[in-house]
């Protein structure tokens, strides 16, 4: 599956159908949203009630499949395959990897229903009395579950799909990768095309709504705090100015920008929390915190099934069904990010940092803000903030923050937040816009990032006051069934590559290992100055140059006269050589030689300096990667007996998975 002859590979910065025909499609759904608001809105409201109406076990039963195979990955055997080939490292610290998944994720949420959500529960369970400790305790069961393993399960599930074949593979790292196993090099054709503009369309209009909405909470907040008028004149200047600031953040790059910002954002959110759980009822928070956890997990099963078929009532569609409805829908922008930041990771540290880490702040989070106000209620002190929910979400958390000592400290904070999450969150949307929009790359001119970032603004205005957000977000969350379809598909076809890359890693044990270097043929005194008098980089280059290369033009010449039909290369630049026996419609067979530095034992040397510390290793690397064993030094025979070991265990491989 290289992409080594890929036709996708395109000297332009775009991919011109899925650019155009995405910008057309943006602008042809906004100007129906905004000139003919009435029908539009009927037409996403009907098409989301006959979705809860008819297809709503479909939505609860694969959600469910998602998250049992995102846990099944990482605990099998599969969870050793690398997201990348075998020698990658992780781009990005566990630190900062960690601040970005929360960052896109989900952060923004939390400020907009940490308070509210659970307070909406308690006000009006789906059974049980209102206001009772009975539905206190079930707010947070249900609040837990709605942003909890199965939210991460899925963003997991497309991340895992795009990274395997985007860092493992060579393709594309766009949603058309996904299909690889179904529909093979057809991806690079219409069907592909299409898969990309919808996910260019899910997330231009996903980021838009919520940075649409996003500003009504920002501009309550700023009411709240400084009377600032909350009208749409001031909701336009924030969208304008925080796209702009997004613009700023995605043209520095991924390491700058959105890293720093998220790592920003982290702090803040940690900070909020930490301040809040101090101030408020510290012990007995803590207290909930674990029995809340506790509550989830023991009832995770119930919950996940639960369709309310024996007591029918529309609290499903309303909240279970709405959430699933929009973790899918965002789920190629979220799932996309996640992969572009995740490669060289271990699926198995993938999916325990993916579902665990974020879920484990989240319910922290919602324990802290939502236990908190639950108890100013059931203490008789939280009546205002009953009704201002009831009124007006987007307030509900400012009001909250009014109860503490230095109310208006921690209001400031959590403003300041949520400009941030915003931002974050529409910089990551238009880095991964643009990678669709440009055939996987992210080394794209600045005005192509700045572009997506000031379309998803000007959606948003249009939309805010044309009245059409409410419409665009429910056709949104409705679009998410036929791309559930495509992601469950797209799962089986996942699992099957990673069997047979997992056959393969199996095979590469079996058969025989590479041959030791054996002191009948090179002295023992040879072996021993190679390991002390540590190689340059040039000693390795000679090497390969002396030994290796002749070895692949033997065995070149060997297969040749079978008519099997190989191809060796040298790249001067890395002083690398490159042997490959080509199999038609099955995998390739590579074998490749390059120098890769490592730093010398300390005791060896005085210098400080690292360049001057550096030794290098003749290093095999196959398809799948490095495979980390030195031929520095051996001869040319057993160089080529050790090309005719790799190439045995590969063709036991494709012996095994045909």
């Amino acid at each position: 599956m290289s992409d080594s002859s890929s036709p996708f590979k395109l000297k332009a910065k775009i991919n011109p159908p899925v650019f155009y025909s995405a910008t057309l499609l943006v602008f042809l759904i906004v100007v129906s949203a905004v000139l003919m608001p009435e029908k539009f809105n009927k037409l996403s409201t009907d098409m989301q009630a006959s979705i809860v109406t008819n297809v709503s076990w479909f939505y609860v039963a694969a959600v469910a499949i998602i998250l049992m195979t995102v846990a099944y990955l990482g605990i099998s055997r599969l969870g050793d395959i690398k997201l990348g080939p075998d020698h990658s490292a992780p781009d990005f610290s566990n630190g900062s990897w960690f601040a970005m998944l929360f960052s896109a994720g989900m952060g923004i949420g939390l400020m907009f229903f940490g308070v509210a959500e659970p307070v909406m529960h308690y006000l009006s369970p789906p059974t049980g009395d209102p206001g009772s400790v009975e539905a206190a305790r079930e707010a947070m069961k249900l609040t837990f579950f709605h942003w909890g393993l199965h939210a991460w399960g899925i963003y997991a599930m497309v991340a895992l799909i795009l990274a395997y074949f985007g860092y493992r593979h060579g393709l594309p790292l766009t949603l058309r990768s996904a299909l690889y196993p179904l529909i093979g090099d057809k991806i690079y054709g219409p069907i592909g095309h299409a898969v990309d503009v919808f996910a260019i369309l899910g997330t231009v209009f996903g980021v838009a709504t919520s940075l649409g909405y996003g500003v009504l909470q920002v501009n309550s907040g700023l009411n709240y705090l400084f009377a600032l008028p909350v009208n749409e004149t001031v909701q336009v200047v924030l969208i304008v100015v925080i796209s702009g600031l997004a613009a700023i953040s995605v043209a520095t790059g991924l390491d700058k920008g959105i890293r720093i910002l998220s790592e920003i954002n982290l702090l803040l959110a940690v900070a909020l929390v930490g301040l809040v759980l101090l101030l408020g009822p510290t012990v007995l928070l803590l207290q909930m915190f674990l029995q809340n956890t506790g509550g989830y997990l023991s009832d995770i099963v119930n919950k996940t099934f639960n369709l309310f078929a024996y007591q029918p009532t529309d609290w499903l569609g309303g909240w279970t069904l709405l959430y699933w409805g929009w973790w899918l829908s965002w789920s190629p922008f979220v799932g996309m990010f996640i992969a572009r930041i995740s490669r060289g990771r271990t699926i198995r540290e993938f999916v325990i940092g993916v579902l665990f880490v974020p879920t484990g702040f989240t319910f922290l989070w919602m324990t802290v803000f939502g236990n908190t106000s639950i108890d100013m209620m059931l203490q008789g002190t939280g009546d205002e903030l009953a009704a201002v929910v009831n009124q007006d979400v987007s307030l509900a958390l400012f009001k909250f923050l009014e109860a503490f000592p230095m109310s208006s400290f921690l209001s400031v904070i959590a403003i300041i937040m949520v400009v941030v999450f915003f931002v974050t969150s529409s910089d990551s949307g238009s880095m991964v816009v643009d990678m669709l929009a440009s055939g996987g790359t992210d080394k794209t001119p600045v005005w192509q990032r700045v572009f997506w970032a000031s379309m998803e603004g000007v959606v948003a205005i249009a939309l805010l006051l044309a009245g059409g957000l409410g419409a665009l977000q429910t056709a949104t969350i409705a679009s998410a069934l036929p791309f559930c379809i495509v992601l469950l598909i797209s799962a089986y076809g996942l699992l099957k590559a990673l069997r047979i890359d997992a056959t393969k890693r199996v095979s590469l044990d079996q058969v025989i290992h590479p041959p030791r270097v054996d002191s009948s043929l090179v002295g023992w005194e040879r072996r021993l100055k190679n390991l002390v008098l540590l190689p340059r980089r040039k000693n390795v280059g000679q090497f390969i140059a002396d030994v290796v290369i002749p070895a692949m033009e033997s065995v070149a010449t060997e297969l040749e006269k079978h008519s099997v039909d190989t191809r060796f290369a040298v790249d001067e630049d890395s002083l690398s050589a490159r042997f490959e026996v080509f199999h038609g419609d099955e995998q390739d067979f590579l074998y490749r030689v390059r120098p890769k530095a490592y730093l010398q034992p300390s005791f060896l040397v005085e210098e400080d300096d690292d360049e001057a510390r550096k030794y290098f290793r003749a290093e095999v690397f196959l398809l799948e990667g490095g495979q980390d064993y030195d031929i520095m030094g051996w001869s040319k025979e057993q160089v080529i007996s050790d090309m005719i070991d790799q190439y045995e265990k590969h063709m036991h491989f494709l012996h095994q998975v045909r």
